[in-house]
């Protein structure tokens, strides 16, 4: 017990593959191979079940207010080239492994009728690809970030792979081609900072609090800090993702397995949002001076473009997938706004969208379990023989259109009110997705769930069963309580949230002292 409390973050990281590995030695059943297949199922839910109680350890233990880092751990790992394993969370960390936690053992109970074959592996790629998005939130050495980041692809390449649907194999390799060309480029810029570490202080690091003291030059397209941002940028900005970087996401999500698309949109998405706050904008705040306008204009243009997109998708889950390059959109418009208002409501967008486009997919998959296709065309009158399902389904599309509330609006409210400070402009059309989002969403409810039950094969659909109940009301409380009590959220995340704007802004404040230097000194 003595190790664990102070071994918390290691624990907690680690666990899941620890216990994939065990259950990879449960008995093959040759005589009942179902009830072997069964054992593994439920052994994997156990495990994402004790996974979650650990971070809600660490979540009691976290004091809001305290040192930035907290639990951290430090061990030598690569000296000659200063790597360590360094550990550790802030607010910014906290919530999104309390995230990952939270919806794992959602998703593993969410696929307990959907897949048939080599389900040992299955879970055991869950349980991987848990332990790579746990390590990369609390990584404190750059290095070791991103060997979880490169972790994180192997298991979503395998899990899209043999368990997706019918265009899998291209599906798969366009997600792990995209990610890696991006990923290339951020390697190159970690090693390049590693060194002006060494220039600077005589010592190579990729400790990120001995980073963030560099001074790198800025002041052009072409100066370090400019195409530092741009390397890491692009790595996340892939991940978000956002336009016009995005065409992998429509296709890995339709062809993913429902927990696959669960993870994929809530937490894998998240990746990128997370590596902006943690890396790119403090790291490089030149840089992002020099790129903010671009990035901003990319973020509403995102908003648009994935709401008209998803309005005219013919397949239930393209549109929700192209809902998330809509509503990623806010998360990059918030973050680039820089100031407290905007990236806090950045942040709890990005909780949001975890919560409530990893629901839609959930419900996707249940109806797709019962009907074998997605297409709209092919429902209609749901509502009246799937009742408990409808309500579900409103209440969680209720979320995804920020119906006040919810938590959906609270994000998309403080991320227009702070970036109208940066830019009216963007704000205004950043507002018009709000209305556009509201449509094809809305449309969606009606044509699949309202009017007479229009095909034969919807006419003796069951409701959800008690699984598939305890799967969904998870979601629901947190889209109300989310939306009712987000200061629960805000008291932990505030000081980290200030603590990433005074580091990603002094950029622009050196400019403008510098600016009112000269025009006092002309004034004289």
């Amino acid at each position: 017990m003595a190790w664990l409390e102070s071994h918390l973050l290691t624990a907690t990281v680690f666990f899941p593959f620890a216990w994939g590995l065990i259950g990879l030695m449960i008995p093959s059943g040759n005589q009942d191979p179902k009830n072997a297949q069964n054992v593994t199922k439920y052994w994997t839910l156990i495990g994402t079940i004790i996974t979650f109680l650990l971070s809600i350890m660490i979540f009691n233990r976290y004091q809001a207010g305290g040192p930035e880092f907290q639990m951290a751990e430090t061990v030598p790992w690569l000296t000659v080239v200063g790597i360590s394993y360094n550990v550790g969370l802030d607010g910014l960390s906290l919530w999104l492994v309390l995230l990952t936690t939270f919806l794992m053992p959602i998703a593993v109970l969410g696929s307990f009728a959907a897949i048939e074959i080599r389900r040992k592996e299955y879970y055991l790629f869950l349980l991987a690809l848990e332990t790579g998005m746990l390590g990369a939130f609390v990584a404190l050495d750059i290095f070791l970030f991103y060997v979880f980041w490169e972790v994180m692809l192997i298991p979503m390449y395998f899990l899209i792979g043999i368990w997706g649907g019918k265009d899998r194999i291209y599906a798969t390799m366009k997600f792990f081609l995209y990610t890696m060309v991006g990923s290339l480029l951020m390697l190159v810029a970690i090693f390049y900072i590693s060194y002006q570490h060494k220039l600077q202080f005589g010592n190579y690091s990729m400790a990120l609090v001995d980073l963030y003291r560099l001074q790198l030059t800025g002041g052009g397209f072409w100066a370090p800090q400019s195409l530092l941002f741009l390397a890491f940028g692009f790595a996340f900005a892939i991940k978000v993702p956002l336009f016009p970087l995005h065409t992998w996401l429509p296709d890995a999500h339709v062809q993913a397995p429902t927990a696959g698309s669960v993870i994929l949109a809530a937490i894998l998405l998240k990746m990128g949002g997370y590596g902006f706050m943690r890396f790119a904008f403090p790291l490089f705040p030149q840089g992002l001076a020099y790129h903010q306008n671009l990035f901003m204009i990319l973020g509403a243009v995102a908003i648009i473009y994935g709401a008209w997109v998803a309005m005219v998708q013919p397949d239930i889950k393209k549109l929700v997938a192209y809902s998330s390059v809509s509503h990623m959109g806010y998360v990059i418009l918030g973050l680039f706004s820089l100031n407290t208002v905007a990236a806090t409501g950045a942040y709890y967008q990005m909780l949001n969208h975890g919560i409530s486009t990893g629901a839609l997919f959930l419900l996707v998959g249940i109806i797709y379990e019962r009907r074998h296709t997605r297409e709209i065309s092919a429902f209609g009158g749901i509502s009246k023989v799937m009742p408990l399902f409808a309500v579900a389904f409103m209440i969680i599309t209720l979320s995804a259109v920020a119906l006040p509330g919810t938590n959906g609006f609270v994000g998309e409210f403080l991320i227009l009110l702070g970036s109208w400070k940066t830019s009216p402009l963007l704000t205004a059309v950043a507002a018009l997705g709000v209305i556009f989002g509201a449509v094809y969403m809305l449309w969606m409810f009606q044509r699949v769930m309202f009017g007479p039950v229009t095909h034969k094969e919807n006419e003796d659909l069951k409701d959800l069963n008690f699984r598939e109940i305890l799967v969904l009301v998870p979601l629901i409380i947190a889209v109300f309580g989310m939306g009712i009590f987000p200061n629960f959220v805000f008291d932990k995340l505030n000081p980290s949230i200030d603590r990433f704007i005074a580091r990603s802004t002094v950029a622009v404040q050196v400019q403008t002292a510098s600016t009112q230097g000269l025009l006092m000194a002309k004034g004289k």
